[in-house]
């Protein structure tokens, strides 16, 4: 068992940035992942990052349009947060290494993205996460701090009200263990492999956000799930909103550029919410190609456009699709991408237990409401991933040892010797697939009453079967058997609040479109979905959304 003063759970863009925060304000640090920092999904981020840089934009621009993407329901005063400290997470990222790219000009280099009001993503090609990744884990190489790789998060320790640890499992020795902490920051990223087809690597499963939900901190706005337009049709593999931003448009089976329909003004580039609406719509009414996609045009913008500012497109739609998109059009359709709703937190990472913090994917805090803006994913874990270190540290500079009991190890491994010890039962394999089934035809972009109602029914019936789920491997090392059924069971928890946020919420807002209920209800909904566990399950409850200065209106693109 060992301690630390704050230990950050995620080594991504946001746990590495609330990491090096700590350390910059004096605190001892442990940062514990389930992948080495440089394998975290924060790497497969192509676009870009959002700031109002330049005597064109502005911060209040960048405000606004984050306030309308967010379909009113964002919290303004984190958004102002936000996008104030964009300008200089950009400059200080480019201080600790980061190679962005430039103009002909040598000035950084922007491209439009969906839903704003001026070309403010600036990016590295189409790698822009991976070169931020890099960069930082470079420069907090340089501190001091303990690393705990491949190690999985299993649950949170609490002791009235405050959270005094973790319980980890070590992949590499098949051994659990208790690390306290006087502060931990959960910034595990998503769980969009609750869905089957997802542009999420398969370590996103939630972890944070189940162990901190067990614990008893308040979740917020899961039902908020975002699809983006644009995934190979066949793998699901992420093609970047920069491929529209750089000139790329979308063309259904007739050959029409059919976004003119839907978003008469912006056309390709309205929000992720709008254009995955649309493609579906295609689809349905019969003007999508055999097989169920519409196509996605790059050869207009020649060869050199294409090959220098999305390389990473060009390999992965000539290695996974067998096209090049230098003269073929991109099969394409939406795929599960992004999880506006995660942990409670404030817009400096506090949530409702004390000693506890989240930031990035894993937070809600909210600055995304009902739909996240491309460009804004990237920036939001270096600003919160910087709040949250800073307050973590600052609570931990105060705050009394941890209370961790090495008594109570086999209290919380219970669960998993009984997993092992079954002579029959449930693989968890299966009960992962049979999840995704029920969430990718009951929980998707359209959504209705009686498919919500069955989605609930089948959810609880494949959580109701985990109960009774069996881990076959009984080795030491590398037991990824035990680790998808942690895994599963993280994910579970997870889906079974997502589908009842959606059934309660009747209304359709950003990401969460309801045909029962085709318009958005600002008298009844303008507010925060906040769910805790409860002995039969999620309770559900609700929260004001916090204004500055912009008054809901009709979104139109």
């Amino acid at each position: 068992m060992q301690q630390h003063e704050v230990v950050v759970v995620g080594a991504g863009l946001a746990g590495q940035r609330a990491a090096l925060a700590a350390i910059e304000a004096g605190r001892e640090v442990a940062i514990v992942s389930k992948l080495h920092p440089l394998r975290s999904h924060s790497g497969a981020a192509q676009g870009g990052i959002n700031a109002a840089l330049g005597k064109e934009d502005s911060v209040d621009t960048h405000i606004y349009d984050t306030v309308k993407g967010s379909d009113y329901l964002g919290d303004q005063d984190a958004i102002e947060l936000f996008c104030r400290e964009a300008g200089p997470t950009v400059v200080e990222m480019e201080h600790f290494g980061t190679i962005f790219s430039r103009g002909d000009d040598g000035a950084l280099a922007r491209r439009a993205f969906g839903g704003a009001g001026f070309p403010r993503t600036i990016y590295a090609a189409d790698r822009t996460g991976l070169a931020l990744l890099q960069a930082l884990w470079e420069h907090l190489g340089t501190a001091r701090f303990r690393l705990y790789e491949e190690w999985e998060l299993t649950s949170l320790i609490v002791r009235d009200g405050r959270v005094h640890g973790i319980v980890a499992y070590d992949r590499k020795t098949g051994e659990f263990d208790q690390i306290g902490a006087k502060a931990v920051v959960l910034a595990t990223g998503p769980f969009g492999r609750i869905y089957g087809r997802t542009t999420n690597a398969h370590s996103c499963t939630g972890d944070g956000v189940a162990a901190a939900y067990d614990a008893g901190a308040a979740l917020k706005d899961l039902e908020f799930v975002q699809f983006h337009p644009t995934a190979l049709m066949e793998s699901a593999i992420l093609i970047t909103e920069g491929a529209r931003g750089e000139g790329g448009i979308l063309k259904n089976a007739q050959g029409e550029r059919f976004m003119g329909k839907y978003a008469p003004h912006v056309f390709d580039l309205a929000s992720r919410d709008v254009v995955s609406r649309a493609i579906v719509t295609e689809v349905r009414e019969g003007r999508g190609f055999p097989g169920g996609y519409v196509h996605l045009e790059l050869m207009h913008l020649g060869k050199e456009k294409v090959e220098s500012r999305l390389q990473e497109i060009c390999d992965y739609a000539r290695v996974y699709a067998g096209i090049d998109p230098v003269v073929e059009p991109i099969p394409v359709y939406p795929a599960q991408h992004y999880m506006m709703g995660g942990i409670g937190t404030d817009p400096h990472g506090a949530t409702s237990l004390r000693g506890l913090f989240a930031a990035g994917e894993a937070a809600c805090v909210s600055i995304h409401g009902a739909n996240r803006l491309g460009g804004n994913s990237l920036l939001e874990t270096l600003v919160f991933g910087k709040q949250a270190g800073i307050a973590a540290a600052a609570y931990a500079a105060t705050a009394s040892a941890p209370d961790v009991r090495a008594a109570e190890l086999d209290q919380y491994t219970a669960p998993y010797r009984a997993w092992s010890s079954r002579k029959d039962g449930e693989d968890p394999a299966t009960l992962r697939s049979d999840m995704q089934a029920v969430m990718e035809r009951y929980v998707g972009i359209y959504r209705n009453e009686a498919d919500l109602l069955e989605g609930v029914r089948q959810i609880r019936a494949v959580k109701a079967r985990f109960a009774n789920v069996r881990v076959v491997d009984q080795s030491h090392v590398y037991n990824m058997n035990l680790a998808d059924a942690i895994e599963v069971g993280h994910m579970l928890s997870l889906a079974e609040v997502i589908v009842l946020g959606a059934y309660a919420r009747t209304e359709s807002r950003g990401a969460h479109a309801r045909t029962d209920y085709p318009k958005r209800d600002d008298a009844k909904w303008m507010k925060h979905t906040i769910a805790t566990r409860g002995p039969e399950g999620p309770q559900l409850s609700y929260a004001p959304v916090a204004y500055t200065r912009w008054e809901p209106k009709e979104r139109v693109y």
